[in-house]
Order: C-alpha cells, then structure tokens, then sequence
C-alpha cells in the first residue's frame, strides 16, 4: 500500500474504531479495574521510519537497563532491518506486521495480538506521533501500562482514550529526548499530568556505536575495488553521496543535477577522491542517471552494491556522506562518519542525526511544514526551501572535510 492509502485508512476507519474501541474500554475497566503492576516485558511500537528505528535506541538501552523482563518490538516488515543494525531488541522479540496489501495488514494485525499474550507483554510504549492504528493495537495487545503521545487540550488528531501513561507530544525538542520521556514515564512511580516533568541532558541522547570487524571493513573495500579499477584505500578517499528520499515526504528531495554539480566540484578539488552513490537495489536507476550526469569514472552507481547490514563496514571506510534528510542519515550516526544532511520540511531540531552532522537547512518562514499535527503531510508543491540550497552553499559547507584529507 502506498503512504497516502494507509494514511486514509488510518483516518476513515481509524477514528470511529478508536472512538468504539474507547467505549468499550472504558466500560470494561469499570466493571474491572486492571491491576497496577511494574514493567516486566515491554513491547515498543514504532511501524513506518526506519530511521526511528536508530533515534530510539538510547531510549530502549535506558528501558533494558530498568526492567528485568524482556525488550520487544513491532515494527512493519519493510522496515524490520533497520533494528539490526544495533541489535538491541532480540531477533526473537521482533514482530512484524506485513503492509503490502490491507488483508496482509489485517492478518498479521490480528496474528500480533496473539504473540502478545504468548509473550506476556505487561507494557507498551507507542512511539508513533497519532496514529490511530498503533493506538488500537497498544489498546488490544493485553498490556496493564500503556504510554503513549496524548492530545490534551490540542484539538484534531483523535485517537481514542486508551492510555494509562499520557505523555505531552513535545514538538521543540529533538524527538529522542521525547522518546526518552515515554520510557520516563512508564518507570516513574508517580502519576504526573502529563508526564515527564523533568530536563533530559544530552547525554541520554549519545547513540551507540556499531562494532565492525576488520574482515567487515575489508570485504566492504573489495566491492569497491571491484567496481572502480585501481582502487587504493590509502590514497582513495571514498566519499558517499545519496540523493534518495522515500515517498513518504518527496518535498526532501534535492534535484538530481544538484547534486551532481557537488559531486562535480568535489572530484576537480580532490584529484584522488571517489564518489559512491548509496542506494536500495531499487534506487539503481536513479542513482544511474546521476552516474550519467557527473560522467565521471571516479563517481560510481554503487547502489545496491552492499547489504543493508553492510552499511555500517562502508561508512566506517568512507570520510564523510552528503545526504537528504532520510534513513541513512541516521544510520550512519552509530559509527563516526561525518554526515551533511539537507533539510526543507522538516527540522534538523527534531530530527537530526545523534552522530558526528552537518544540518544543511535554510529555515524559511513556512518551515518546518511537516508534524505530527499533518501526519508529516504537507500541500507543498513548490519546495522553495529545498530549492534555494544551492550547489555552491553545499559544497562551501562540506569543503572543510575536504582540506582535513589534504592535511
């Protein structure tokens, strides 16, 4: 299903489910109250960002830490990889819910609920903004605790009354500060309206790093001397470039001769430099056309020439990546790469990388356009605050990583 589809079913069928399904609820725990009970085995909920999948690990190390049961996730199958990377939640512990068709959603939907009670969740965190569908599901899964993002006083994005930990959805703060204060909430042993009443440093933000072998690093640069001739890793600086954005927000994108005119800068500054563009198998195309466009043989299609958990390898040999404001922005973050990464819509405040960044952002007056409160849905159709990034200012802001290989 594409993104507006399950959008519209999570709206349409959303809001009269919730608001049922709060009825019925509310009627059962009058008749019997549920037990309080302390967070043993906690499921996570966070379906449709991969890269959310990397901003909540200091929130679920800070939860692992806490409880003395087990860590659970779900998460959509697509997108299941990306908490590999870490492994921080067990492979066991994983559920997945297939959303390629609505039957498919439905059936492992209704699958979930029984895994659940086999697994004998206690908690649920809902780390979805306002989704109706997680809120159905944190309300069904059996769980005592259940914490999630609550409206109050704000008005739309209904969602139904199900939470017995109701946290403010903070929209100035970086979202895994917001993450942490989920977890806060479900440890705190008193009730707060709403929770969490306290600062959260820095420091409980610092992402983990990823432990990459030498064989990894290794095999990683033999793919790179397999597609580029010559290839001598120390006199090579291999530099990364990806200009994909998912369809969940295409006002992201930078145009495609954008970055080429960048990569066409970098490899007549730095002779010996190589250009890799990064990419899914399916992202081969595109990522050709720029090939085309630079029309160079130091600048290489190498999407899809790696795995998905060889990312880590690839960035921990490479010395910085440009990016759009998408997944691997954060994925990079769990090893020391340096990252530039182009925002437009969204905010570099909330969503920037917890590893070693360089926010490229213009801060128009209508930015960001996308939040929780549009469900990350803008009317944009004139990208004016990607488009007034040019080439130049691109290239002038990550030149200084460009001089340091020179030194």
């Amino acid at each position: 299903m594409n993104v507006d589809t399950m959008r519209n079913i999570d709206h349409y069928a959303g809001i009269p489910l919730a608001f049922v399904g709060t009825l019925i609820k509310k009627t059962v725990d009058f008749f019997a109250p549920p037990k309080k009970m302390k967070a043993k085995n906690v499921l996570l909920i966070e379906l449709s960002e991969m890269g959310s999948a990397i901003i909540v690990d200091p929130a679920m190390r800070k939860l692992k830490a806490n409880i003395e049961g087990e860590l659970f996730f779900v998460i959509f199958s697509k997108n299941k990889v990306s908490l590999q990377l870490l492994e921080t939640v067990k492979e066991e512990n994983i559920y997945t819910i297939d959303e390629s068709s609505i039957v498919n959603l439905a059936t492992s939907a209704l699958g979930f609920l029984s895994w659940c009670r086999k697994n004998e969740i206690d908690s649920v965190i809902d780390l979805e903004l306002f989704s109706r569908f997680t809120a159905l599901l944190t309300a069904t899964c059996g769980a005592v605790n259940r914490v999630g993002f609550h409206a109050f006083h704000n008005e739309g994005l209904y969602r139904g009354d199900f939470l017995t930990h109701k946290v403010a959805y903070n929209p100035h703060q970086h979202i895994a500060k917001t993450f942490i204060s989920l977890v806060d909430a479900l440890l705190s042993e008193k009730v707060e309206i709403p929770y969490t009443k306290r600062v959260i440093p820095d420091s409980e933000i610092e992402i983990a790093k990823a432990v990459i072998s030498d064989e990894e690093q290794l095999s990683v640069q033999a793919i790179i001397s397999e597609m580029y001739q010559g290839f001598d890793k120390e006199k090579n600086p291999v530099i990364l470039v990806n200009s994909n954005a998912s369809d969940l927000l295409p006002q992201r994108r930078w145009d495609r001769e954008n970055y080429g005119d960048v990569i066409k800068k970098i490899l007549a500054y730095n002779p010996e430099a190589i250009i890799l563009l990064t990419g899914a198998p399916a992202e081969k195309e595109g990522a050709q056309l720029l090939t085309d466009y630079v029309n160079d043989a130091r600048c290489i299609n190498f999407a899809g020439a790696v795995k998905f958990l060889q990312l880590p390898a690839l960035y921990s040999v490479s010395k910085f990546m440009l990016t759009n404001d998408s997944g691997p922005a954060h994925f990079a973050s769990i090893t020391d790469m340096h990252t530039f990464v182009i925002f437009g819509p969204e905010t570099p405040a909330l969503y920037g990388s917890l590893g070693p960044t360089t926010p490229i952002y213009a801060g128009m007056a209508c930015s960001p356009c996308v939040s929780a409160a549009n469900h990350r849905k803008t009317p944009c159709t004139d990208n004016q605050c990607i488009q007034v990034i040019t080439p130049d200012l691109v290239f002038n802001t990550l030149k200084f990583k460009l001089d340091e290989l020179t030194k």
